[in-house]
């Protein structure tokens, strides 16, 4: 799966979790004064607890799943690069290209680089395509476990090669 983005990031929502949990919390710890002295009160059920820590767990969970790594496209003093231009992920994750200088750029698997029974095509932008403007990205997801080696067409022959290892 791969796609072509600008630089919105989106959030996974929780609609399976009832709504108010987390103020239900807040607002159960109250300040009591008894002969002038303060003390904290807090009542809250062990399940809305429970509910908020796995929400909390999830979302952490999710975030981190969510984008495996970011990519730049040219280097910050404006090599024509991949930084990292060698890197590793888990089958599954998503690698995300980010147009930072020097562009325009785009990201082409090299067919004869990638595991045998991978199309190139499904996870390649088109060599025609480009992230013209900064902060615009593509990202892609690889299942197939092996080592991919990928260019940007217009900046190969500069030497704008990557490699990326899937476990």
């Amino acid at each position: 799966m791969a796609s072509v983005t600008s630089a919105a990031v989106t959030i996974p929502s929780f609609s399976g979790l009832k709504s108010g949990t987390c103020s239900k919390i807040s607002n159960v710890a109250k300040m009591v004064s008894t002969n002038q002295t303060s003390k904290m009160v807090v009542k809250a059920s062990v399940k809305d607890v429970g509910a908020v820590v796995v929400a909390t767990a999830a979302s952490a969970i999710l975030a981190s799943n969510a984008l495996a790594i970011e990519v730049l496209l040219g280097s910050d003093d404006g090599g024509l690069a991949f930084v990292p231009g060698n890197f590793s992920v888990s089958a599954g994750e998503k690698i995300t290209f980010k147009n930072n200088a020097g562009f325009p750029h785009n990201v082409v698997f090299d067919e004869d680089e990638i595991p045998a029974g991978v199309d190139a095509s499904k996870i390649s932008m088109s060599e025609e395509d480009l992230l013209n403007g900064p902060g615009e990205t593509y990202s892609v997801t690889l299942s197939e476990k092996g080592t991919y080696t990928f260019y940007c067409a217009p900046h190969q022959g500069a030497g704008m090669v990557g490699k990326v290892t899937v476990n």
